[in-house]
């Protein structure tokens, strides 16, 4: 199993994005959130929509996995929030170094 990943989610405004990642980096569960404007298409109870959301991409480790899915889920305005980890394979060790420090419980 990877010991970094990255974490994405949406959320429905940049408020949203703004507090949800603001919340998971002072708790110690990222030590890094980007957040990117994206337009999703998808299928929910039965209609399809297209609307604007934000990406969060976040930075962690996968042994903080269960308790950032945890407290997504807590503060997230969505029913079924997305919440898909990636293992990272490899990058600058620099940074792998700093996102285990920031994360580190």
């Amino acid at each position: 199993m990877a010991e970094f990943i990255l974490v994405l989610t949406t959320c429905p405004d940049e408020a949203t994005a703004c507090r949800i990642a603001r919340d998971l980096v002072e708790a110690g569960l990222a030590a890094c959130i980007s957040r990117q404007a994206v337009r999703s298409t998808y299928r929910w109870q039965d209609t399809v929509h297209d609307e604007p959301e934000v990406l969060l991409i976040v930075k962690t480790l996968a042994m903080r996995f269960p308790e950032l899915e945890m407290r997504l889920k807590s503060i997230h305005p969505y029913e079924v929030p997305e919440i898909v980890a990636l293992p990272v394979t490899a990058g600058s060790e620099d940074y792998l170094s700093w996102v285990r420090r920031a994360v580190a419980p």
